[in-house]
Order: structure tokens, then sequence, then C-alpha cells
């Protein structure tokens, strides 16, 4: 498995690991994170399947930066994990895969967690000038949007019917 090549290969570089039906999962601290990445790549991680993020509002640091893989040729699944805090930044893939991309626009505009490196660092899925990061813990449950009301109805609820 490739949790015993990477402490052969790079030790001490995961901080913690476990593994949940098959799937391994490491942490690995912010600035070794490239490292790891390309050697994992290197071993057969070539498809990124996803980038998320979770946020653990009383935690320091508050976001873990989650990578899923997987090995094409063996089936073996890998999750990386990295924390980060806010304000710091987590290396961009984009330079070694295209694909995360979109990946870690969603993870900014979503969380605001930033990317160094990345070549169009912008909101993919909510406006430009939208405040705010709506999957943050701490973002106000009305979604802090002046075309929501109180109860998170659309303007679809204002809607006339047909037949009064």
């Amino acid at each position: 498995m490739i949790l015993e090549r990477l402490e052969e290969q790079l030790p001490g570089i995961v901080l913690d690991h476990h593994a949940f039906r098959g799937d391994q999962t490491v942490l690995v601290a912010r600035d070794r994170f490239a490292e790891l990445v390309a050697f994992v790549y290197a071993e057969g991680f070539q498809l990124l399947v996803d980038i998320t993020a979770v946020d653990w509002l009383l935690r320091d640091p508050r976001f873990d930066v989650v990578y899923h893989w997987l090995n094409l040729a063996s089936q073996e699944r890998l999750r990386i994990k990295v924390r980060v805090n806010e304000g710091e930044a987590v290396p961009s893939l984009t330079p070694r895969i295209k694909g995360a991309d979109w990946f870690e626009r969603e993870v900014f505009d979503m969380f605001g967690i930033r990317f160094t490196d990345h070549p169009d660092l912008r909101r993919l899925l909510m406006w430009e000038d939208y405040s705010g990061h709506p999957l943050r813990k701490d973002y106000p449950l009305d979604g802090g949007d002046v075309f929501c009301d109180d109860t998170g109805a659309s303007f679809a609820g204002k809607a006339r019917t047909l037949n009064p």
C-alpha cells in the first residue's frame, strides 16, 4: 500500500493516517504538501478525483483541504488532508494537473481558501462581488443576501398563480 512506501521514501512526512474500508487517508503539513503530491503522482495516483474542504470553526487550524486521488492501475484510493488557517494558502496543483483548476476555484469560492500560483483564482459558482463564502460554518443561515427574505424563499414564492 501507498502508506508503507511513503514512510519508507519520505520519513516523517505523514503527520497522521487512518484507513476506512480500504481507503487510506494521510495528513500532511502544508509546507511538505507539494513534495507529497510529487511522490504519490510518481507512484501512480494520477487521477485527481476531487478537492474539497472542511470547516472546523472552533479548531486551530480552522480548515482541512481534502484531496481525493485514484491510482487507475491498482484501484487504490488515497485521501490527502492539509490543514490551513484563515488567510493561509495551499500550493496550487494546476501547474501539474490542469483539472485541479476548477476544483481549487470552487474551494476558494465556497470557503475562501487561497491557492498560491493558481493561474486564475476567481469565483466559480457565486458572482464576483458576492460577499462571504457560503460553506463556512459562520456563514449566516439566511445567506446574508438582500435577495433572500427571512424564510429563505426565492422569488418563485411571490409569483402569481394562473387560477386564483
